[in-house]
């Protein structure tokens, strides 16, 4: 698919074996560094700063942080597209396969908040053709989304519902984890995945 290879060939340009610790390293501050100030306001040496070496050190690892952001939107797409190919050859019911992917998406806000926040609001700025590209690959993404509701509705699995409405209901909930992310988090991870997935899948059942 399109997707894997820019990411294969963002990822590419940043990775070497020899580096590869020190990139990594140089991507997670860049995500949470995104994340707090916006791409637009971060700068490379903003970055430098939060990573701990002068900026000028970065361009042996890194060339832009452009690239940075092409890598962590693209790595988070990926990582959706796998999940939803192998859950669409699977043979479990409709409810199941819409359970797994719920599941998956709120582990992603828990897990790798922070690269799926970039990819989620920075993907503006990615430059072209990426940002053709990603656009192109979200809306496939959600297409497909809505193509396993449907085809639930007709084998009688879930309720007849609007599969749009449903896939943009249950992925804007999920993006409230947001809130939980900033919160003091009173409510633990295993409660709130327990009671989301129990609320979202509710909805679907006939």
């Amino acid at each position: 698919m399109l997707v894997l290879f820019i990411f294969d060939a963002c990822m590419a340009k940043i990775q070497s074996k020899k580096n590869s610790t020190k990139k990594e390293i140089i991507i997670e501050k860049a995500a949470k560094l995104f994340r707090d100030k916006g791409f637009g306001a971060s700068s490379m040496r903003d970055l430098a700063e939060v990573v701990g070496v002068e900026a000028a050190s970065l361009y042996n690892h890194i060339q832009s942080k452009s690239e940075i952001l092409q890598a962590i939107c693209f790595k988070v797409a990926n990582e959706f597209i796998s999940h939803l190919e192998a859950v669409e050859r699977s043979p479990e019911p409709t409810l199941k396969k819409m359970e797994t992917i719920i599941r998956f998406h709120i582990r992603m806000m828990l897990e790798q908040y922070e690269y799926v926040y970039i990819s989620d609001h920075e993907w503006r700025h990615l430059p072209e053709p990426y940002l053709s590209n990603f656009l192109n690959q979200r809306r496939s993404y959600r297409k497909r989304l809505g193509d396993i509701i449907e085809n639930g509705i007709q084998k009688n699995e879930i309720k007849n519902i609007e599969p749009y409405v449903a896939i943009l209901t249950i992925l804007s909930a999920i993006s409230g984890i947001e809130s939980w992310q900033r919160s003091r988090k009173s409510t633990s991870a295993e409660t709130l995945e327990t009671n989301m997935v129990k609320y979202l899948i509710e909805g679907l059942k006939k």
